[in-house]
């Protein structure tokens, strides 16, 4: 089998054969850390910042802050999904459901996981693609008081460690599908510089194809992951 890299996820750990089978390169894989102290947030991210490919998107999410009317914290875990892979919803194409995810980059979707939680993406690429990022941890660092009564959960570490927890915790329901990111009730705010955060990244989690990537993205060591690495 041929192992010529034929498409741009090489950086990630695998690149397609002429076969088409996503394949495992350790040799080609990125550093998993990127050193750097935490520091205080920067700007409000626009559409812009979401026009790149999810996994790029989905590393340069981590340090930077969610808030939901108010309420959120730092993001210190995400996951990337892209139309070309089969673990995403995007991947057979553009459904009633998944509509959102074709749209302009920078929006939200929301899913609802095992009928029982709200999940929130952040749209990636250009309208048409089918690609982005589910935001799976976040540091608490605003409206604790309503993240509690929320969840039911007087734990800190466990009010946003997971992808229904977050959804639980800030609030998120079908009301806010499709909804612009840089604008209320979002607000997305840039970590203040580039790599500030040491992230790792490794498999993503529950899913059953696609699995040899590594897609799930998390700050180091952080006590606020769903799963440590």
């Amino acid at each position: 089998m041929s192992t010529q890299r034929t498409t741009p996820y090489w950086r990630y750990g695998v690149y397609m054969s002429d076969s088409g089978e996503l394949v495992s390169c350790s040799a080609c894989t990125t550093p998993s850390v990127e050193p750097g102290p935490p520091k205080k947030t920067g700007r409000p991210m626009t559409s812009a910042d979401f026009q790149g490919q999810a996994p790029d998107v989905a590393r340069a999410l981590i340090g930077a802050t969610l808030l939901v009317d108010g309420v959120g914290g730092v993001i210190v875990e995400t996951e990337a999904y892209d139309a070309s892979e089969p673990a995403a919803h995007t991947h057979r194409g553009e459904t009633p459901r998944n509509r959102a995810m074709f749209g302009p980059p920078g929006h939200a979707y929301v899913y609802r996981s095992y009928g029982l939680h709200w999940c929130l993406n952040f749209v990636c690429r250009e309208a048409g693609h089918g690609a982005g990022v589910l935001i799976r941890a976040l540091r608490p660092t605003e409206g604790l008081p309503d993240m509690r009564q929320r969840r039911g959960q007087q734990d800190e570490r466990l009010l946003c460690a997971g992808p229904g927890r977050v959804g639980q915790a800030l609030g998120i329901t079908l009301a806010h599908y499709g909804l612009p990111l840089d604008r209320a009730p979002f607000q997305v705010l840039a970590p203040a510089e580039a790599g500030q955060a040491p992230v790792r990244s490794g498999p993503r989690i529950g899913i059953s194809k696609a699995q040899q990537l590594p897609w799930r993205f998390g700050w180091a060591d952080s006590p606020y992951l769903s799963r440590r690495f």
